[in-house]
């Protein structure tokens, strides 16, 4: 961790961060509707295309160069305004939860960003700044960030950010928080059919190899470290007079650090071969999605998000720490300097990924986070671009960020 006395501490001229609340608010209206129906059109991994072209059309109306459908994904995006030398990228989650819909609230992600593009849009040349809306699908399940990191969507960018609501009432130092790294695989076990009771001795039963995958891991639990997480669900099915010739385990595993996954996968990987070795069926285990990696927060942005928080009236209340969840953001961090705050709705009580807190997200308290998030977020960016200091030390970071992202892979080792 650097000393926070060492890092740059730009200033924030009360009159600018007027100007930003007052951008924000001659569009809150906008914003407002835009979130809105993103909410109550919720669309699922890859299949956001209302919420696409809802962020699209907003874009292009307020002058920014908008590309549809980039990266050979038709629900991403991406909004350019500004030519200067300071390039900076706000990140739009659009994606829900099947059956539950927007439980993460990713409409007031996407109201967040696009709110703080709108406000940022009539500063950029007096910043020097070129500012990116990146449109990122698939965040709940697809890895949509790290498909558009492998296809050159983020190439050139020095920073980025994006915010997240939460249902702690609290608002927290961002600085120090980081959320789990992920990875997510499914197995499919291959034995022989055979009839339940003529034949059963001729049969190499599929379903009984991923039972016992299932109770080796959870024997496995009694070493997993505090931080990590693992989790099987069976997609079998079959009927009771036929020894099932084929099951299929759908996994997850998550650590807080890349080392740590590593070793946790191996020992999960192992579990599922116990299955195999046991009742002789074969097992394939084909990677689902992209592996999700701990999240790294900017110290330089998180300073600067800090002080804007403060002004907003919403004062610090410790560290939220480790975040027992995922993001692909994480990938985005581990690339260039960037930052995922979690900001409380408050009174909010429901839990993340439930119906509860989907209310929540449409709730009054709901929007007026989101319109301090938008507002804070274009502070974040003015502030940093603003100050000499401040924008030399997030290029040098941005720098060494991708020179470790071009080594090899045994050589990487995030934090």
């Amino acid at each position: 961790m650097t000393d926070d006395a060492a890092l740059p501490h730009p200033a924030a001229p009360a009159s600018e961060d007027a100007a930003l609340a007052a951008a924000y608010a001659a569009r809150r209206e906008d914003v407002h509707a835009l979130a809105r129906a993103i909410h109550a059109e919720p669309e699922t991994a890859f299949e956001e295309h209302r919420a696409h072209d809802r962020c699209a059309d907003l874009l292009e109306a307020a002058g920014f160069a908008v590309e549809r459908g980039i990266a050979d994904l038709p629900t991403a995006f991406r909004a350019s305004a500004g030519t200067g030398s300071l390039v900076a990228a706000l990140c739009v989650e659009y994606d829900a939860l099947p059956g539950i819909g927007h439980g993460c609230g990713h409409n007031l992600i996407a109201g967040a960003s696009i709110g703080a593009a709108l406000a940022l849009r009539g500063h950029l040349d007096a910043l020097d700044l070129t500012l990116h809306v990146i449109g990122t699908p698939a965040e709940e399940h697809g890895g949509g960030k790290q498909l558009l990191l492998d296809r050159g969507a983020f190439d050139g960018v020095h920073l980025s950010l994006m915010s997240h609501p939460t249902p702690h009432t609290g608002t927290y130092d961002v600085l120090g928080s980081t959320s789990q790294s992920v990875g997510r695989w499914r197995a499919t076990y291959t034995g022989r059919g055979a009839h339940a009771a003529a034949n059963p001795t001729d049969g190499i039963n599929a379903n009984d190899a991923a039972v016992i995958a299932q109770v080796a891991a959870g024997l496995l639990r009694q070493r997993v470290k505090d931080g990590q997480r693992l989790a099987l669900v069976p997609q079998q099915s079959g009927v009771t007079n036929i020894v099932p010739e084929t099951a299929v385990v759908d996994l997850e595993c998550r650590a807080l650090t890349m080392p740590e996954f590593e070793e946790l996968r191996g020992r999960l990987f192992s579990c599922l071969e116990a299955g195999a070795v046991a009742t002789g069926a074969s097992l394939e285990i084909t990677t689902t999605e992209p592996i999700y990696e701990p999240l790294l927060q900017d110290e330089v942005l998180g300073t600067a998000w800090n002080a804007a928080m403060r002004r907003l009236g919403r004062p610090l209340e410790g560290s939220l720490g480790v975040m027992a969840a995922s993001t692909d953001m994480g990938n985005v961090s581990q690339r260039l300097p960037s930052l995922h705050p979690f900001v409380g709705i408050t009174g909010a009580d429901g839990a993340l990924h439930t119906r509860e807190f989907a209310a929540h997200a449409a709730s009054a308290e709901g929007y007026r986070l989101m319109d301090d998030a938008a507002v804070a977020m274009a502070q974040v960016v003015r502030a940093v671009a603003a100050d000499s200091a401040s924008r030399a030390a997030i290029r040098d970071r941005a720098a060494q960020l991708a020179a470790l992202a071009a080594r090899p892979a045994e050589e990487q080792r995030p934090g």
